[in-house]
């Protein structure tokens, strides 16, 4: 990994789009400190202090500390991830949008410019809820129809500018823009969890060390696990030369997903609980979930466990399409040895993606619930419980190795390409 960071560095264009990321977060955390106008911050500090729940606690982890400051960018990024759900699962649903994500480019385009609309209505709603929660609080006091709609303007104006910070950092960055925003809200947390991580008892202190560093092996270890498929080129005439056939694979990841389905599967287990936080004793049905699906609890654990198993088959099958593949081969004269081209290729690529998603989704499910399963038998933890929690653990690594992956396939296409001058 230092290898990779040190000879991204000596690479002039890389240099700067690490410089590049490191200004745009630098711009993401700022935005976090800066308060909306018209919130009293020690009204606020006071309420939250008294009645601080375990979701805020959560929501304001992927927030990166600026939900318990009402600052601008307060919702963060969760409207945008929601937002995403929403269209790819409508996706299946709808042959419309079904047949322009099949269109390529500019049906993706057209699928982002939708999923963009949504986010800011949904952050739009969301601030007004999260404003009246605030106020029943007591946290806003004084609050007039004009400070209402001038703090929920500025709250979906924040998430806006946190999406366009995000695909700003995926275009013109390294990583995947939105995947980093998180990872810096999750990182911001961490010296206040080492802290209270130093206030433990030594047995406790010890034992959460040796699971958070199981937890990190197992992820590299299952993250960088793939699965290679023989591929047999044929000879054959393009043109007037003749084209060598050649033996080469296709890498299939144990986990293909990535991060992607822990972290859609926390923006859901989440939304119960968040409702009848908003809510309050109107929230009726969601109050009565919200109970059972209370951060930390049994249900909550075994529900996020299975929606992270839905979320990577999902995911997966979004990311990887056995029928484009087998197509692709085909036209290149490319085949699996053994295996006919055209659409037996499709099923038998089909079938091996789908058992090899099964231990990928199991041991997402697996990695992200340990810690949490540890503190029910450690409730002194529950102070260090949002940053080493499975769920938290799980997107710092996953996001740091597909940002090192990234940097190294540039470095190498940045060698291939002084080789051919």
């Amino acid at each position: 990994m230092l290898e990779s960071i040190l000879n991204s560095l000596r690479s002039p264009e890389l240099r700067n789009k690490l410089l590049f990321t490191a200004f745009i977060l630098i711009i993401f955390r700022f935005g976090s400190f800066v308060p909306v106008p018209g919130v009293d911050l020690e009204a606020l500090e006071a309420s939250l202090a008294n009645n601080g729940s375990q979701v805020l606690q959560f929501l304001n982890l992927f927030a990166g500390g600026a939900l318990t400051r009402f600052a601008v960018f307060a919702l963060g990024i969760m409207p945008y991830i929601t937002a995403s759900i929403i269209l790819q699962l409508m996706t299946v649903v709808i042959p419309s949008l079904e047949k322009l994500q099949k269109e390529g480019e500019s049906g993706t385009q057209k699928i982002t410019q939708y999923t963009r609309y949504l986010t800011v209505g949904l952050a739009f709603f969301q601030s007004i809820a999260y404003v009246m929660y605030f106020r029943s609080q007591d946290a806003l006091p004084g609050l007039d129809v004009q400070s209402f709609y001038l703090i929920v303007l500025s709250l979906t104006a924040g998430t806006t500018m946190v999406m366009w910070l995000g695909e700003l950092i995926t275009q013109r960055g390294v990583g995947n823009g939105i995947s980093l925003l998180i990872f810096a809200s999750i990182v911001a947390s961490v010296p206040s969890a080492i802290s209270g991580w130093l206030a433990l008892a030594p047995v406790t202190q010890a034992v959460i060390l040796l699971l958070v560093l199981a937890v990190v092996v197992g992820v590299v270890f299952v993250n960088e696990g793939q699965r290679r498929i023989p591929i047999q080129y044929a000879k054959r005439v393009v043109g007037r030369r003749m084209t060598s056939g050649g033996t080469t694979y296709m890498p299939l990841r144990v986990n293909m997903a990535g991060v992607i389905p822990v972290i859609f599967a926390a923006s859901v287990v989440i939304i119960p609980p968040t409702l009848a936080e908003l809510g309050g004793a109107a929230s009726g049905t969601f109050t009565t979930i919200a109970e059972y699906l209370s951060p930390g609890s049994w249900y909550y654990i075994i529900f996020e466990a299975l929606l992270i198993i839905m979320f990577t088959y999902f995911y997966t099958a979004v990311q990887f399409n056995p029928v484009d593949q087998a197509d692709n081969l085909k036209k290149h004269g490319g085949f699996i040895p053994g295996v006919r081209p055209g659409r037996p290729t499709a099923v038998y690529l089909d079938r091996v993606v789908t058992r090899l998603t099964l231990p990928g989704a199991i041991y997402l499910a697996i990695v992200a619930e340990i810690p949490n399963l540890a503190f029910q038998w450690l409730p002194s933890a529950n102070t260090v419980f949002g940053v080493i929690g499975g769920t938290s653990i799980l997107i710092i690594v996953g996001v740091a190795l597909d940002t090192i992956r990234q940097m190294e396939a540039q470095i190498m296409m940045r060698q291939y390409e002084g080789f051919l001058k």
